[in-house]
Order: structure tokens, then C-alpha cells, then sequence
């Protein structure tokens, strides 16, 4: 029973990290921009995050700037995409190239760095439930906000005028310019959104499901173990 426990528990914690990034995407593709640069956005703000808890020891500032990287490369590839019509899957996978590189350059300084133990999101009683307190109720707080968001941003996309607005840039740019929206900030917006988002689920992966920083575990590229 207690190795089912784990079993599940341990799909939350990584399945939570695919999530945060197929969410951002998620919002990449309806506005229209296909983002191939998510595991370099990932990369680098798994770096970005992992410095900035060894330096202050804080997780949620550590989020914050893997989110700031994740969202400052994404509006890189928004201008270059949006504004000078590059394509986007060259583009992307430049992004996805520099990120490999980039992350792996910077690491070096971190290799074999410990986080301090983060403390996780236990509910009393119900994580003494036998096989679900220890799998459900015994997670990192944002396996709980990304389970919320995800529902928020389907209310947002199929229920509210801007989610219309936002999938209607992608779907048919030239009636959303035709009404009056500015089809290329939405889709910027968009890009910048969704690259946050794919920053929070590296920053995750080298904070909470890997806090330890090592190279060779992606392709023989800098990553985390």
C-alpha cells in the first residue's frame, strides 16, 4: 500500500512540471505561436531559480526569477517572431539551443549545491488518509495552485470575452485586425505569458523535484538530477 503511495505521489510531483509548461504553451498555440524554445526557457530558468534560493533561500523568489528568465526569453522570441517574421520553428529551436548552452555555461558554479529543505503543504488528518493522505496531501503548495490555474485558464480561454478575444487572434488574425484588436500585442502578451509559465516549471524541476544541480542528464547537455 505504501509503495502505491509513493507510486502516486511521485507522478503528482513530477507530472507537475509538464503541466506548469503544457499550460504556457497551451496559451502559446491559441494565440497563434508555436514555441519550440521550451526546454531552453526551461533550462535557463532552472538556473535562474536554483541561484537564487542557494543565495537567499527562499523557493518563491526562486520561482519568481525562473519565471522573469522563462518570460524575458519568450518576448525575446516574440519580437523576433511577431515583429520580424522569422520563423517560427528556426527560432525556436535557436531558443531551445541557447537555452542547453547557456544553462550549462552558468551551472558550472552550482554543481553538487544543496537547496535547504523546503517544506511541504501537509493537511491535518487528511494526510494520515491511508494511500491518499500520503500521495494527495502531502505535495509542494504549487502542485495545488497548478491544478487551480489549469481550471481557471480553461473558464478564461472558453468562457470569458478575452479568452474569445485570445483565440480568435490565433485562429483568424486578419477578422481580430479587422475589429479593431491589436493582434500582434495580444499575441506578444501571449508568448510572454506562456514562457513565464514554462520559466515556473524549470524553476520547479531544479527547486522542489531536483534540488541538486549537476551536468550530463539531457542529451549530454547541462541539466539537473
Amino acid at each position: 500500500m505504501e509503495s502505491y503511495a509513493l507510486l502516486l505521489a511521485a507522478t503528482l510531483n513530477a507530472g507537475t512540471v509538464l503541466a506548469i509548461a503544457a499550460l504556457g504553451l497551451l496559451i502559446n498555440e491559441k494565440a497563434g505561436i508555436v514555441n519550440l524554445g521550451a526546454e531552453g526557457m526551461m533550462l535557463c530558468a532552472a538556473v535562474a531559480g536554483f541561484a537564487t534560493v542557494v543565495h537567499t533561500g527562499n523557493d518563491w523568489l526562486g520561482f519568481a526569477a525562473g519565471m522573469g528568465a522563462g518570460a524575458l526569453l519568450a518576448a525575446i522570441f516574440g519580437l523576433l517572431v511577431i515583429w520580424l517574421n522569422t520563423n517560427q520553428y528556426a527560432t525556436g529551436l535557436a531558443l531551445s539551443l541557447f537555452g542547453v548552452g547557456f544553462s550549462a555555461f552558468v551551472g558550472i558554479g552550482y554543481v553538487q549545491a544543496r537547496l535547504p529543505e523546503i517544506p511541504k503543504l501537509t493537511l491535518p488528518w487528511l494526510r494520515d488518509l491511508p494511500l491518499i493522505g500520503p500521495a494527495l496531501f502531502r505535495q509542494h503548495p504549487l502542485v495545488y495552485l497548478t491544478a487551480v490555474f489549469a481550471l481557471g485558464l480553461i473558464w478564461f480561454l472558453y468562457r470569458t470575452r478575452s479568452g474569445l478575444v485570445l483565440r480568435s487572434v490565433g485562429e483568424s488574425p486578419e477578422s481580430a485586425h479587422a475589429l479593431g484588436y491589436p493582434v500582434r500585442w495580444i499575441r506578444l502578451a501571449a508568448v510572454v505569458m506562456g514562457g513565464a509559465l514554462c520559466g515556473l516549471a524549470g524553476a520547479y524541476l531544479s527547486i522542489v523535484y531536483t534540488p541538486l544541480w549537476v551536468e550530463g542528464m539531457v542529451s549530454g547537455k547541462g541539466w539537473i538530477a
